[in-house]
């Protein structure tokens, strides 16, 4: 059976919003070379905007190199993704990724605030994200 929290879908449901059962295991269409070139590009996305950060408005040559390196990278592994993605859905996910990841980041290693609304503001983020890939079609 399908996972729970998606019984409440019929088959013709979840085909439609992209995705697909196959052997009692729910799977997004579309090819996973194209997951990994979304899940690297969204990664690479968090890079480019720590090291723009750390460029200081692109006055440091090393951090400026690294910010225009993964953003090159970013942008191509995102188009690779969007010849089986639908553009909505690559496009959403890629900039979820990108908005979380440096939400994170910025916690982590640049002692940003972690206040309760900050953190609401992620899961809305995060909740906004699975909702627009359970709707894209």
């Amino acid at each position: 059976m399908a996972w729970a929290w998606f019984s409440v879908f019929s088959e013709d449901d979840l085909t439609h919003c992209g995705l697909c059962i196959q052997d009692d295991l729910i799977l997004w269409r579309g090819t996973g070379m194209s997951w990994m070139y979304l899940l690297t590009a969204g990664v690479l996305e968090v890079i480019w905007a720590y090291s723009m950060k750390q460029s200081l408005g692109f006055t440091r040559l090393t951090p400026s190199l690294v910010t225009l390196a993964a953003m090159g990278a970013s942008f191509w592994l995102l188009a690779l993704a969007m010849r089986s993605l639908p553009l909505g859905l690559a496009y959403s996910i890629w900039v979820g990724i990108g908005a979380i990841g440096a939400f994170l980041v910025g916690i982590a290693w640049l002692g940003e605030p972690a206040n309760a609304l900050r953190l609401v503001a992620a899961a809305l983020i995060v909740a906004g994200l699975i909702l627009m890939a359970l709707s894209s079609s």
